[in-house]
């Protein structure tokens, strides 16, 4: 898998801004198929960063009622937080 591939969005929450604000850690939709190593990878090429940390945790897909039957609203998928050395930070993120 490409590194430019593993990164899907960024996660912007309020949870994740203070993350970013007192412990330097950054929230990440990452692809199903990437691993910590993969993670680590992909954003130390694409923002230039030292990452001391890779936590990964897939997120339940979201379920719903229609009558009698259960239907999927929203499908599982993969979070990334990321922490950063205490130099670095993300622009992207920032004064947003």
């Amino acid at each position: 898998m490409h590194v430019y591939e593993v990164i899907k969005r960024p996660i912007i929450t309020e949870k994740s801004y203070d993350a970013a604000d007192f412990n330097n850690q950054y929230t990440f939709e990452v692809d199903t198929r990437a691993n910590k190593h993969q993670v680590r990878d992909a954003v130390e090429t694409a923002f230039k960063v030292n990452v001391v940390g890779v936590r990964v945790m897939m997120m339940p897909a979201k379920t719903g009622m229609r009558g009698r039957r259960k239907v999927v609203r929203k499908s599982p998928w993969k979070k990334a937080v990321v922490t950063l050395d205490a130099g670095d930070s993300i622009q992207f993120f920032e004064g947003v």
